[in-house]
């Protein structure tokens, strides 16, 4: 990922300028280097190590979407839309 495209996101996402280190940004930040990673190893099928890279991400982001759901349940619904993440039930 690009500077332009991660500064995009948190400017997107953030509650205010510069903030990176809200549940929002995180998620949001995570779900496009998954989205890279993804596309990575469809290509790249041996490449195990960024496979393991990619599972701790996925769990890091199940994590925090935990963390936003119990905290503010609107940001959530609005977020994981805008990602086009599934939500939990």
């Amino acid at each position: 990922m690009d500077k332009a495209k991660r500064s995009e996101i948190i400017s997107k996402y953030g509650r205010k300028e510069g903030d990176t280190g809200s549940p929002e940004v995180q998620i949001a930040l995570l779900s496009a280097r998954i989205l890279e990673l993804t596309e990575h190893l469809k290509a790249n099928k041996k490449d195990h190590s960024t496979r393991r890279g990619l599972l701790a991400m996925v769990s890091l982001r199940k994590k925090l979407l935990a963390y936003l759901m119990r905290e503010n349940i609107a940001k959530y619904i609005e977020l994981t839309d805008a990602l086009g993440i599934r939500r939990a039930k």
